[in-house]
């Protein structure tokens, strides 16, 4: 099994590393509502996306 000769240096390491940071997911406004809800995502407050009604949560509450 193949072994390094030497190890990384830290200023290597870290080079490699600048890509892994995590962002911040994005958050904007609804529409209908205005509740913030995620890009591309259906509205957690009045379940409709891209301007249409898509579900219902009151009749899912009452099951």
């Amino acid at each position: 099994m193949a072994l390094p000769k030497r190890r990384h240096s830290h200023s290597r390491t870290r080079t490699r590393r600048a890509h892994d940071a995590l962002t911040a997911a994005c958050v904007s406004k609804c529409p209908d509502c205005g509740e913030p809800k995620q890009s591309h995502r259906l509205c957690g407050g009045c379940g409709t996306y891209h301007g249409r009604k898509v579900a219902n949560f009151e009749e899912a509450a009452a099951e």
